[in-house]
């Protein structure tokens, strides 16, 4: 027997829940490639990211949004909360994503943003942290009964597991439809705003907590070299802006090892995914009060 004829389906996904949930790891696994930026420290997605995964039956256009943000609201963290709201107007299928056996009034306040004109997944990621499975059955009949979810689906994305029974669930939701991307196409994103990201999840990583949350990074020049062809090479210059003075003591370290272990790693990742040589120069600026005005948000692409 011949399989039936199965409709091409395409449509915009949103991945929304709290911070620190794990909307990054899933986008970047959903999808086979590293584009949105992940850290343990909350709230590292600033920016609306568009990851596209096609496979012979459909195409999704995962969109990745920062994490809601109910305290600390700066101009930086309202702009991102506006990120928020305006991905939930722009897609055909919501995922809801709450990190296993937590729910508490942070994840009520996102679910509260959700729509019910469209079909929500309850997407319960981190199972591979819980030791006894069968908590997750009532730990998603608790949620449930919060909001009406067209599906759930517990996966774990650090470990890749049930993501295809998830695009599996999210496929049978999206509208029937043409390819809206270019079938090869992995996120709508610049190289440059990827260069950008992939060097601020290194500053995020190779600080910890040391650093305060009001750092960013500006690409100042971004040059290709090279036939298009071949691997081609790639000429960088970012400016990392950081809030006060002792802030750039923290990047630099001593006799400047931190700041070339940050670029050295940023480098190698930007090399692997834009599959040529780059040579990157990295410098920080004091751009004091920078997250709680406007005009600089505006200037750096923040919503």
């Amino acid at each position: 027997m011949t399989e039936p004829n199965i409709e091409f389906r395409s449509g915009f996904i949103a991945i929304v829940g709290r911070p620190n949930v794990g909307k990054s790891t899933l986008l970047n696994h959903l999808i086979g490639q590293k584009i949105s930026i992940t850290s343990r420290k909350a709230q590292t997605t600033r920016h609306r990211i568009h990851g596209i995964f096609t496979d012979e039956h459909a195409q999704f256009v995962f969109v990745d949004t920062p994490g809601f943000q109910t305290k600390h609201l700066n101009a930086l963290n309202r702009g991102m909360n506006r990120v928020v709201t305006s991905s939930l107007r722009d897609v055909q299928v919501v995922m809801y994503v709450l990190e296993a056996l937590r729910y508490d009034e942070r994840d009520q306040e996102v679910l509260k943003l959700l729509p019910d004109n469209r079909p929500v997944v309850l997407v319960i990621n981190k199972i591979d942290e819980v030791a006894d499975k069968g908590q997750l059955f009532s730990f998603a009949e608790r949620v449930a009964q919060d909001f009406k979810f067209a599906d759930i689906v517990p996966v774990s994305a650090k470990q890749g597991t049930k993501l295809e029974e998830l695009r599996e669930a999210l496929r049978r939701h999206l509208p029937v439809g043409e390819l809206i991307y270019d079938k090869d196409d992995i996120t709508d994103r610049s190289e440059r705003f990827l260069a950008a990201e992939i060097l601020r999840e290194k500053i995020f990583r190779f600080t910890g907590d040391e650093l305060p949350y009001s750092t960013s990074v500006v690409i100042e020049q971004f040059k290709t070299e090279g036939p298009p062809q071949q691997p081609r090479l790639r000429r960088i210059h970012a400016a990392i802006l950081v809030d006060k003075e002792a802030h750039k003591a923290m990047l630099i370290g001593k006799k400047g090892e931190k700041l070339k272990e940050i670029a050295t790693q940023a480098r190698l990742d930007m090399e692997k995914l834009f599959d040529g040589k780059v040579f990157l120069e990295v410098f920080i600026k004091l751009r004091s009060g920078w997250a709680d005005d406007e005009r600089v948000l505006k200037s750096l692409g923040y919503e």
